[in-house]
């Protein structure tokens, strides 16, 4: 296994420690601030992967199928704590589960046909303002500055997973055609 797909496996090992971490008092307020911590080296993980894979000409399958995946669950992991902790009504996570699930099943009817589907850059930009924004409701100061950021980021990143949703489906139609 080469490096950038061990920074993506590392990435998911990561999550169930975030999510105890932001989800108990096991270690009281310290949790929200190690929990950020995991979130944000798991988030780099993401940025890095990519950026040494394109670099060292190491992209392989297993890349472009579970670096998605692994972001998929950092992201949805999060967004589900948030409800719990009700900072995320949770419409908005359902939504934003289920274009993650729509864009999964359509990477697996494709790689059924031995068609591996890489992110496009409007998923990418959707997944670092859902980072960004799960950062901040991480950290999540009550500051009346901080929360109307929070909400503009919750609906940028609501507007920008359906539009790389149907971007997605648009550029990738062929695969459905071809069924």
């Amino acid at each position: 296994m080469n490096l950038p797909n061990k920074l993506t496996m590392l990435r998911v090992i990561l999550i169930p420690f975030f999510v105890f971490f932001l989800l108990t008092d096991y270690v009281g307020a310290a949790g929200k601030w190690i929990a950020l911590g995991i979130f944000a080296v798991a988030s780099l993980t993401d940025m890095l992967d990519g950026k040494i894979a394109r670099k060292r000409n190491l992209i392989t399958n297993f890349g472009k199928f579970m670096d998605p995946i692994a972001d998929k669950l950092l992201v949805c992991s999060a967004l589900i704590a948030f409800v719990q902790l009700g900072l995320l009504p949770a419409w908005i996570v359902i939504i934003l589960i289920a274009r993650e699930f729509i864009v999964s099943g359509f990477r697996l009817v494709a790689s059924d046909s031995g068609i591996v589907l890489a992110a496009g850059w409007w998923g990418k930009f959707k997944t670092a303002f859902q980072m960004i924004m799960c950062i901040l409701l991480i950290i999540n100061l009550d500051y009346k500055a901080v929360n109307i950021i929070e909400q503009v980021l919750i609906y940028i990143s609501l507007a920008l997973s359906v539009i790389s949703m149907v971007d997605y489906i648009v550029r990738n139609r062929k695969v459905i055609s071809d069924m």
